[in-house]
């Protein structure tokens, strides 16, 4: 079996994918709704991005070379056009919802109420195009006294507890995970709700409505494991997986660095406790089964500490190794930049952007032996498909010609 995963660069639409032929319109911006749109262009989607005449926010968070061309916007939004309709203009509204007749999907990340505002409701929009998949990416189900709230990735992360799980696990006074994990864990479940809709709609002939709601869907994230003995009424225990809270549970410190390690089976613990000399921990009931070690894993966690404290990096890994034990040396975001094995499947590479000259890009993480993925194109310009999307959508040369007189639509230029 071989895969062909390419990255083109600035590039030519020669790639497949498995959701070649498939067109999304993207109503999408800031990190949630375009992480999910771009991974259904990297599957070979047409996404059309549309923009309001500011364009998406996070083209203009920094660092940048170029003004609008954020390095966030270019890491979001590549495999996508870009064009910029005014949804506030009449023209520009009508105009999108012309877009929408050729669409098979439309992903949006505002409120819903906003949606209904611009008479882009669901109803309104299978009115236009009844097979439209119609996915929603916004913060709260609309049933609950939340629904008409704002969202963004922090709020989230406070909601589901994700902060209050590093105080409960003494790591010191609540903190936000470094990174958008909400807006990219979410995002991913917009990405199956999108296929999930399109396979039914192969199946019924019809589109639908689907909501991704971030809070629940992070509540679900968070809690799959972290119910703990409240799974049980009346509770058997307290909430959270004691494991994952352990204040041990942290990478070991060598001589010179950090190892991550997780030891799970039986065999595994064994082969350790010789490894460290300390064989006769083998027959020790408190670490003698999976559920002991689960009740005891303060302790364990601090004698491995203690091993890995006495000798290099170097000198743990291929004893690790040799007893089949699963452990990696702690990255660095810089250091996993030339992580060898991802120099030799091609992950991180160094391509030309029309605009912002040589950038580095990830590969499409998944491959795919009939239907391989292809980086087709670098993230857009502002505006810089707009007249293209247009006059595939059915628009007369005389007619967008109006709308960019009256700034309804807006050309931009790579």
């Amino acid at each position: 079996m071989t895969f062909d995963n390419a990255n083109d660069g600035g590039g030519k639409e020669d790639g497949t994918g498995p959701l070649q032929g498939v067109r999304i319109v993207d109503l999408t911006s800031m990190g949630m709704g375009p992480y999910a749109t771009q991974i259904l262009a990297d599957l070979g989607a047409d996404v059309i991005k549309v923009e309001s005449p500011d364009g998406d926010a996070v083209r203009r968070v920094a660092p940048m070379r170029h003004p609008g061309m954020g390095a966030g916007f270019l890491t979001l939004n590549r495999n996508k056009r870009s064009a910029v309709l005014d949804l506030k203009q009449p023209d520009g509204l009508a105009a999108f919802k012309e877009l929408l007749k050729t669409a098979d999907v439309l992903v949006y990340n505002v409120r819903p109420a906003a949606m209904a505002r611009l008479g882009l409701d669901y109803d309104s929009v299978a009115a236009i195009n009844p097979q439209l998949v119609y996915c929603g990416l916004y913060g709260f189900g609309q049933d609950g006294p939340y629904g008409e709230k704002p969202a963004y990735d922090d709020m989230i992360q406070g909601l589901s507890a994700l902060p209050s799980l590093f105080a409960q696990a003494g790591e010191g006074p609540p903190r936000y995970v470094p990174m958008a994990i909400a807006d990219q864990a979410v995002g991913l479940v917009g990405v199956y709700a999108v296929m999930g809709g399109l396979l039914a709609r192969q199946r019924t002939g019809r589109g639908q409505a689907v909501d991704v709601p971030m809070f629940e869907n992070m509540a679900q994230f968070v809690m799959t494991l972290h119910t703990g003995g409240g799974t049980f009424d009346p509770p058997v225990g307290p909430t959270g997986f004691q494991r994952h809270l352990a204040p041990e549970r942290r990478p070991f410190a060598t001589a010179d660095g950090f190892i991550c390690m997780l030891l799970y089976t039986d065999m595994q613990w064994r082969r350790f406790f010789e490894l460290i000399g300390r064989p006769e921990l083998r027959d020790d009931p408190r670490f003698a089964s999976v559920t002991e070690r689960g009740r005891n894993v303060g302790p364990l966690y601090a004698m491995a500490a203690e091993a890995f404290a006495a000798r290099t990096t170097a000198a743990w890994m291929p004893l690790l190794e040799a007893a089949d034990i699963p452990a990696m040396p702690l990255h660095t975001l810089d250091s996993l930049l030339e992580d060898p094995h991802l120099a030799e499947v091609g992950f991180f590479e160094w391509v030309d952007h029309p605009t912002e000259g040589r950038i580095r890009t990830m590969a499409v993480p998944t491959r795919w032996s009939d239907t391989p993925t292809r980086v087709r194109r670098q993230a857009p310009a502002l505006g810089e498909h707009s007249v293209e999307v247009l006059r595939e959508a059915g628009l007369s040369p005389e007619r967008i010609a109006q709308l960019l007189a009256a700034g309804a639509v807006r050309q931009g230029g790579a």
